[in-house]
């Protein structure tokens, strides 16, 4: 038996190994750590430095992808005062662990989620699992759950598949699985990647209050210092498997001790620090233009999937951009962002509207001719597991394209990979591997070098950097900018993180329930925000800095519906000039 005050989560000399090709990678080498009741430690690191494979070897989960724990011990204190070594744990006892006193937030929703099942029922049955609870007091539970991380209609969702909801959303329900049997533990690998930073602002205060609440210890594992300085309170510094440094959050971000541990804090993005841009001349014909863009999904219900409604995703927008341009998109999730992006290029066809590329309408070209416009416009996707193909090489991926185009061959393919992998982060000695292989991070890079190598003129860039670490963010921003004054290729730019915009981009469109509501110079919308969407969203950044932690629940922007009945016509949008190109949807 422990004593009360001894610690939740004990963690000592853990290493963990993976046999490859190449003979056996040491993904984790003695790592040593504690955490107790109601204490939240964040683990930081480069993507790769092991962060992911040491809270999956908490629950035993390394042994399903092929990691040995070649030593150390994981004691674990259960709720009925026990102490249990998870890392000698027989599978049926981590069955009874898992979900119920230690769950776990996964980085990549898709994978945490069966599709085949409505992700209704799916929290319902996490909550049934592990609790002595009728069907319909599970579901009343799992509805209410769905409401508290803050999806609008929770009804209406609480019988969607998971592909029927954005990222966000996704990785709300995710958020909302984990919570539902109050564990003692909850291990939170990168869990608001893909979130707002509106819902990140909601996420985190919910899950800080409940963890006060109900002594529910926090192992938070982030590549975003803001999100660090918001939650945690104890910092721990992983670097190539090893523990590089430890501390209390305040001293780690005013005094880190390490070069490593400032070279990371170094390379966060902080808002009001972002110099300026150059300014690019505005052409008379812009590189893209889209005019009165309108994207509708229907709503089907009933066994014969009658057609009863829309959701008007993209409504009545209009944007425009320059050559070597980058316009940032941002807004809630949900709001329109990535179906705007996927509509340019024509992933999912428009209602109406007009979208022309160097003049030419890329909504009236036939199959053959959007063939090969295509090479002028990629786009690098939100989720880089589900945008890879599991069959293929990091080599394969990269070259198929530039086959399929005419563009190389041979000798001179293989090395225009491995620049464009070099240019990337990644070196030649990941060509061979699968997308498995790769962390979350390495994966989202591995996605920008296939998009790069096509030499395309537009690149939609759809949260492109979101599963970065901030030292490989950093360089990735900057490399998209060398690029864009080297071979000036133009961005859309569609983010969540508002310190990586203002970095990245020249001017920025702020999206609101299918409408851009405010658009203009980089400058003049930050610096000055008109509309009170945007007040709110800058105003939900987290801080890089312990001392600005937020005490109070974050205000909650209101949601409407995007959902109106066949014939319903959304009202013109109308717009006030403040100047410069800084337009705000007249209210």
């Amino acid at each position: 038996m422990m004593n009360p005050s001894d610690p939740l989560l004990s963690v000592r000399d853990l290493s963990v190994t993976f046999a490859n090709d190449a003979g056996t990678l040491t993904a984790v080498d003695g790592l040593g750590f504690s955490v107790a009741p109601g204490e939240c430690l964040a683990i930081v690191g480069e993507s790769g430095s092991g962060k992911s494979v040491t809270a999956m070897s908490i629950l035993g989960l390394t042994r399903f992808n092929g990691g040995t724990l070649t030593s150390g011990a994981i004691r674990f204190r259960r709720r009925n005062g026990e102490t249990l070594d998870l890392a000698r744990a027989d599978e049926p006892t981590l069955r009874t662990v898992r979900g119920n006193e230690i769950a776990m937030i996964f980085q990549e929703p898709m994978t945490a989620l069966n599709p085949v099942y409505p992700i209704g029922e799916q929290i319902a049955e996490a909550i049934r699992a592990h609790r002595p609870v009728s069907r319909e007091a599970a579901n009343a539970e799992a509805l209410a759950l769905i409401e508290k991380v803050r999806i609008p209609e929770p009804e209406r969702r609480f019988g969607q598949y998971p592909h029927e909801l954005s990222g966000g959303m996704r990785q709300r329900i995710v958020i909302a699985m984990a919570l539902a049997c109050r564990p003692s533990l909850l291990i939170a690998d990168e869990p608001t990647t893909a979130l707002d930073v509106t819902i990140q602002a909601q996420i985190l205060y919910l899950v800080r209050s409940l963890a006060r609440g109900n002594g529910m210890a926090m192992l938070f594992i982030t590549h975003d210092m803001g999100v660090v300085a918001e939650i945690a309170d104890r910092v721990l510094v992983m670097r190539h498997g090893r523990k590089v440094e430890e501390a209390a959050v305040g001293p780690f971000f005013s005094a880190p001790e390490e070069s490593y541990s400032q070279a990371l804090l170094a390379a966060v993005p902080r808002l009001g620090s972002a110099p300026a841009p150059e300014t690019v001349p505005q052409t008379p014909t812009p590189l893209l233009e889209v005019r009165n863009l309108v994207t509708r999904f229907p709503v089907r219900r009933g066994i014969l999937g009658r057609h009863v409604a829309n959701v008007h995703a993209v409504e009545d927008v209009s944007l425009t951009i320059s050559r070597g341009e980058t316009l940032a998109l941002v807004g809630e999730s949900g709001c329109g962002k990535s179906t705007t992006g996927r509509s340019i290029v024509r992933l999912v066809d428009p209602l109406s509207g007009s979208v022309a590329l160097e003049g030419e309408d890329v909504l009236g070209l036939d199959e053959a001719r959007l063939r090969r416009r295509r090479r002028d416009m990629q786009i690098i996707f939100q989720d880089p597991y589900a945008a890879l193909d599991p069959r293929q090489t990091a080599f394969e991926q990269i070259a198929d394209p530039m086959l399929i185009h005419g563009m190389e061959r041979g000798s001179a393919l293989r090395d225009r990979v491995v620049s464009l992998l070099r240019r990337v982060g990644l070196g030649e000695e990941h060509m061979s591997r699968y997308p498995h292989e790769f962390s979350g991070g390495q994966r989202q890079r591995l996605c920008i070098a296939r998009a790069l190598g096509l030499s395309p003129k537009l690149i939609v860039a759809d949260e492109a950097v979101s599963a970065l670490d901030v030292s490989i963010q950093k360089q990735v921003v900057e490399l998209l900018q060398q690029l864009q004054a080297e071979l000036g290729i133009s961005y859309l730019f569609i983010s969540h993180d508002m310190g990586v915009v203002e970095r990245m981009s020249h001017r920025v469109a702020v999206m609101y329930m299918g409408r851009v509501v405010e658009i203009g110079p980089r400058a003049s919308v930050f610096g000055n925000p008109r509309h009170p969407y945007t007040r709110a969203l800058l105003a939900a950044v987290p801080t890089p800095d312990p001392a600005n932690r937020r005490r109070e629940a974050p205000p909650v922007v209101a949601l409407r519906s995007p959902i109106h009945p066949i014939g319903y016509a959304a009202p013109a949008a109308r717009y006030d000039d403040f100047g410069d190109g800084h337009l705000v949807l007249a209210s």
